[in-house]
């Protein structure tokens, strides 16, 4: 079940990007292990358009902020507003099952960490009241490198609420041929429609959780989490909610692949997404030019894999 509907949300991606399909399993991945998105790469390789694409897909209620250095919190959870000799609640664009959260990187710390709440509780709470989000909620959240002009860091506590952080990536050259063919009189997202429905995704989700994985795994992905707190190029390891979110990925890879069982290759094609933007490289690192996803990769290359005896 899990796999039929994966697929046809992954069959309905690829109408719109083209080769993309590894980074929209991920994707689809998170979506189904319960977490949040964040794409990041240069202006123009489609990290907008597969978040739309996603949301259309998946049939839920969709709302884009574009984050601006001038968004404020309120205008991203709503705000309170006096009525008729009362103050009432008007919800912000964060009431939805899919947010876009467009360039995220470019509105200010402060604004980012309005979705905190959101993200890990699924609720908004304003002036001493609760308010519980839609259910399924998801946060696909796109942002430009650091380096670029205009942006700012996203603190470590908004880093670790996604469960993934992906790179679109430039198509090849064969790639971008045919993506020219295929946009050259519309665009294929004009006509793309929904595939799965809230109910369905919700199931989808408690299967992910029944997905089983043995005592060795959950070993093998504490040891490798636990070695990013011991390497003296980083300033920052992995906190236990990574290893969490590596297990979750990992057993969505699984039913992805139609088993109901994890093995060591889903947890090692989820790590770099998984753990790279939960680690902080020490200054002479990233002087060295040493970047994060090369740090899990070795350590992906030391870390005995477990065996069956």
């Amino acid at each position: 079940m899990i796999q039929t509907v994966a697929h046809r949300i992954l069959d309905n991606v690829d109408r719109v990007l083209v080769g993309k399909r590894e980074v929209t399993a991920l994707a689809v991945a998170g979506i189904l292990a319960g977490g949040h998105l964040l794409l990041e790469d240069a202006p123009g390789t489609g990290k907008t358009m597969l978040a739309r694409s996603l949301a259309l897909s998946l049939g839920l209620s969709f709302r884009r902020i574009q984050f601006t250095p001038d968004l404020l919190p309120g205008d991203v959870t709503g705000v309170s507003i006096y009525r008729a000799g009362e103050f009432v609640f008007q919800p912000g664009p964060i009431f939805a099952g899919v947010l876009l959260a467009d360039e995220i990187n470019r509105a200010t710390p402060k604004t980012q960490s309005a979705l905190l709440e959101a993200m890990a509780e699924g609720q908004v709470s304003e002036g001493g009241v609760t308010h519980p989000l839609p259910s399924p909620f998801v946060v696909i959240a796109t942002q430009n490198p650091v380096e670029q002009e205009g942006t700012y860091r996203l603190p470590e506590a908004q880093l670790d609420r996604f469960l993934l952080r992906l790179s679109v990536g430039y198509p090849s050259l064969e790639e971008e041929v045919a993506m020219l063919a295929r946009l050259e009189e519309t665009h294929p997202i004009e006509s793309l429609g929904q595939v799965t429905a809230a109910a369905e995704l919700l199931e989808a989700r408690e299967r992910v959780r029944r997905v089983r994985m043995s005592p060795e795994l959950a070993r093998y992905i504490a040891t490798l989490v636990g070695e990013t707190r011991r390497l003296e190029v980083l300033s920052l390891g992995a906190s236990p909610r990574a290893s969490l979110a590596l297990q979750g990925v990992g057993k969505a890879l699984a039913a992805l692949e139609g088993r109901d069982f994890v093995i060591p290759e889903d947890l090692k094609r989820a790590a770099v997404p998984v753990l790279a933007h939960r680690v902080n490289l020490r200054t002479e690192a990233r002087l060295r030019g040493l970047r994060a996803e090369e740090v899990i990769a070795d350590l992906l290359d030391r870390v005995p894999v477990p065996v069956e005896t």
